[in-house]
Parts: structure tokens; C-alpha cells; sequence
């Protein structure tokens, strides 16, 4: 097994079809099929199901593809060591990040950032939000990406937008609300709810009981979860529904549908939170690559 079968494993789950997939990859199909199967042999089970026009994760396939992606992450990362190494890299920027709200950003933001600051290691740490809020005050992080916090949590902080993202209402595809346009608060007030943890995401919590305030009631979770990964697989296995912001989109794929809440609430606001008064020059130069328009990619 190498890394090239974990990479063009983890690009046809996310395609779901092994053409779309190969165009991608820059390979041809014929060699990209055969490249699955020989993993699917090397393992000893079948990571999709083929139909004549899509292939879908089986319940093995969903497991490994957690597994790849996070040997793909520790690649990457290894490969920014050595070559932060080859230019005798002395900086190091440590950055928190919520990873449900930053799957778009963040690769941008890290890709940005690379072109112009090649010399600065960046150390990512997956944390909840008040760990983020305790390690970039504390001092332990340079900076973090988030959902903008209340006014009572950003004390001796500063909060600066970067994206904003539509309020979704997730849904399992086989779920009676699929086939909607759109759900309608009062419609959604009679589902079951599967939220973050109330301990972890406290500014979440507070977030829906303003959200359905108008409704005479609060909104309570059935179930918390204390990751974007544990609560994908509850709403997908139809434990309930979830509000997730519309960046959701970039790594459910075809396992849940994403479909807008009306009324429209306020979009979700994610930016970076820094130490007040920190100018330090590799968090600025951080901030913004994370500003550049994706565009500039190109």
C-alpha cells in the first residue's frame, strides 16, 4: 500500500464515480479501477459498490476513508517539515481550528500562506472553542479559526471575519424533508435535533435558543457530539437532524443533503481570533493569505 493508492481512494469516495475521479487526478480510468481493486484486495474487503454510473463507500470504506485521510493530513505535514527544514525554518505558527467550520478556509488559507512565508512551520490543532479561546490567550496558540464568540468570551481578544456561511439544515437523503427546497423554522422545531456538546460549544447552544426564540421555545439537542465526524454519522444513520453551516457541503458529498432554513437566520460568521495588540509578523502574513480570494489560486 502507498500513498498513491490512499490519495486516489480518498478522491473516488469523494467523487463517487471513477470518471470524474481519474479527470481529476490527471491518471486514466482503466489504471485508477485497477488501482482500487488492488487495494480492496490488499485489505480484504470492498471499500465501494460499484453501480453503471456512481460507486458509493460501504460501511468498511467509510471507516478507512477516515483512516487515509488522516495518513494523507501526517504526509502533508511531513512534507511542510522538510521542506520548512530546507530553507533552515526558525518559525513556528500555531493555529487552532475548528475543522466543520473551516474546511474550506483553512487548505486556502494554508496554501496562501506557504507562497508567501515558506520558511514558517505551521502546527494545527483541532480544538473546541473554548480550548481556542484558553490557548490563544494563554499564549499557547498564535491564533485561531472559529465562529466568531459573544463579546463576554473575546475579553482580551480580537475577532476578524473571513467567511460567512448560510445556516443549513442537514438531513440523511432518505429523510421525509429531502426532496424540500428549503425547510421553514416551525417545520424544523418538530424534528429531532443532534447538536455539538454543550460543554465544548457553549456559544452553540446559545445560538439556538436565540434561533427559535420566535417560536415561543428552545430548541434541545436529543443527542451532542463532541465532532463534525461523530455528528455526520448520527444525521446520516437518521438519529435526527442537524444545523450545520453551508461549508458542510465540501466533505458530506452525497451522504447527506444540505437544504437552506427559512426564514434565512444570520449566516454563520468564521474569522480568526488573536491576542489583542498581538503584531506578531507570521500571524498577520496568516491572516492574510487566509483573506486572499480563492481565485488567486487559479
Amino acid at each position: 500500500m502507498e500513498l498513491r493508492h490512499l490519495r486516489y481512494f480518498a478522491m473516488v469516495a469523494e467523487e463517487q464515480n471513477i470518471t470524474r475521479a481519474a479527470a481529476r487526478l490527471h491518471v486514466s480510468q482503466p489504471p485508477l479501477s485497477r488501482q482500487i481493486r488492488d487495494l480492496e484486495e490488499e485489505l480484504g474487503v470492498a471499500l465501494f459498490e460499484r453501480s453503471a454510473k456512481s460507486v458509493k463507500l460501504t460501511e468498511a470504506g467509510r471507516v478507512f476513508l477516515v483512516e487515509a485521510n488522516a495518513v494523507l493530513a501526517r504526509a502533508e505535514q511531513a512534507r511542510q517539515a522538510v521542506r520548512a527544514f530546507a530553507v533552515q525554518c526558525t518559525g513556528e505558527l500555531h493555529v487552532g481550528y475548528a475543522p466543520s467550520l473551516t474546511v474550506e478556509l483553512l487548505p486556502h488559507a494554508l496554501r496562501e500562506f506557504q507562497k508567501t512565508s515558506p520558511g514558517i512551520r505551521v502546527t494545527l490543532h483541532d480544538l473546541s472553542t473554548e480550548e481556542m479561546l484558553s490557548g490563544v490567550r494563554g499564549g499557547a496558540l498564535d491564533l485561531a479559526l472559529m465562529i466568531q464568540p459573544g463579546k463576554a468570551a473575546l475579553t482580551g481578544l480580537t475577532f476578524e471575519e473571513l467567511r460567512r456561511y448560510n445556516v443549513c439544515v442537514a438531513v440523511p437523503p432518505g429523510h421525509a424533508l429531502a426532496g424540500s427546497g428549503q425547510v421553514a423554522l416551525r417545520v424544523l422545531a418538530k424534528e429531532q435535533l443532534v447538536g455539538y456538546t454543550r460543554a465544548d460549544y457553549p456559544e452553540y447552544h446559545e445560538w439556538l435558543n436565540a434561533l427559535f426564540a420566535p417560536l415561543g421555545r428552545g430548541m434541545r439537542s436529543v443527542e451532542e457530539h463532541d465532532s463534525a465526524t461523530s455528528l455526520i454519522a448520527a444525521v446520516e444513520s437518521g438519529r435526527g437532524v442537524a444545523l450545520v453551516p453551508q461549508s458542510f457541503a465540501c466533505f458530506v458529498g452525497a451522504r447527506l443533503k444540505l437544504l437552506p432554513l427559512t426564514p434565512a437566520p444570520p449566516a454563520f460568521e468564521v474569522g480568526v481570533v488573536r491576542k489583542k495588540g498581538d503584531s506578531g509578523k507570521a500571524g498577520l502574513e496568516f491572516v492574510v493569505a487566509a483573506k486572499r480570494p480563492v481565485a488567486e489560486n487559479a
